[in-house]
């Protein structure tokens, strides 16, 4: 019995020695965890913050798109592509392109270059192709879309089936 409370002492002695010799960096590791932490947790806030602007966004350029502001809701549209939101991005553009708002292609074009750099995954971004390769064929540039469809099809993409159907 005296054993154990003499082995507990000698281990809470070690514990405390440990302590008072590395006690600057047992400090600058909790203190680096927590600034970590606190980090993430402002990234996160900022993030749905930014979120929240862009779902904002994107629902007045829809009220102003149905109410026949059709310029001004572009241009909402086109800051949120730009914007880079996940999201919200390929909404914005979806908008664009199914109600005709912008004329120029070649700017429908940049669009879709501004999306395919943002971070999604791989059916996300096969998906983008999907309609870019949509968009070409609506533009008569037959080609060029059949071309990014028939890649589709090789990578045995999700959207394999869909391409197929539009291919034949």
């Amino acid at each position: 019995m005296e054993d154990r409370v003499e082995n507990k002492k000698n281990i809470s002695l070690k514990i405390i020695e440990i302590f008072k010799k590395e006690k600057k960096i047992i400090l600058i590791t909790l203190f680096s965890i927590i600034l970590i932490i606190t980090g993430i947790f402002l990234l996160n806030y900022h993030n749905n913050k930014l979120n929240k602007k862009t779902s904002e966004k994107y629902i007045k350029a829809g009220l102003l798109l149905s109410s026949e502001n059709k310029e001004e809701s572009k241009n909402i549209y086109k800051e949120i592509v730009l914007g880079k939101n996940s999201f919200y991005s390929l909404l914005a553009l979806n908008e664009i392109v199914e109600n005709n708002l912008e004329p120029d292609s070649n700017k429908v074009l940049e669009l879709f270059i501004a999306i395919e750099n943002i971070k999604n995954n791989k059916e996300q971004k096969n998906l983008i192709q999907l309609k870019k390769g949509l968009y070409l064929m609506k533009i008569s540039k037959q080609e060029e879309g059949k071309k990014i469809l028939k890649k589709l099809v090789e990578i045995n993409s999700i959207w394999k089936e869909a391409a197929l159907e539009i291919l034949n």
